[in-house]
């Protein structure tokens, strides 16, 4: 066993926050030879109680813009850093599509961060972070955002 890692899967939600977790990504997957996955998913239930019209497709673009961004941002400082990667989006509860691409990919990892956005969007992404760590049989690695204390 040369390599413990071959594919790696870092779940952004393109906040500040997730900065952090990228370089640990990156850093993993360079040490270890492996292929990077950039991991973005856009929250449809979000949108359930939404009527589909001009105002959803407008919030999904934003949402699909975000996610080119963020997913963008890791290749590029994977790039940096000769780490090979692939951008990945999807739709659907997050927890679960991160969970389900990872089995579906054999991944060997998934690095998630603690903390996303601010206010309601960070609740979230941390309970997106327990429903992956409780749900999922790979290996999930939980890196904490420098300077906050979990609440």
């Amino acid at each position: 066993m040369s390599e413990i890692y071959r594919k790696i899967l870092i779940a952004t939600d393109g906040s500040e926050h997730s900065e952090h977790t990228v370089e640990y990504g990156v850093e993993l997957a360079r040490l270890s030879g492996a292929r990077l996955y950039a991991v973005y998913v856009i929250d449809t239930a979000a949108f359930a109680s939404i009527p589909m019209d001009a105002g959803w497709e407008m919030m999904y673009s934003l949402l699909q813009e975000e996610g080119r961004k963020a997913t963008q941002s890791i290749e590029d400082i994977a790039g940096e850093n000769g780490v090979e990667v692939e951008q990945v989006m999807l739709d659907g509860h997050p927890a679960h599509e991160i969970i389900d691409f990872a089995n579906k990919n054999d991944i060997d990892v998934i690095i998630m961060g603690t903390h996303g956005k601010s206010g309601l969007d960070r609740f979230l992404l941390g309970s997106v972070t327990e429903k992956v760590i409780r749900s999922s049989n790979i290996p999930v690695f939980v890196v904490r955002t420098p300077g906050k204390k979990e609440e």
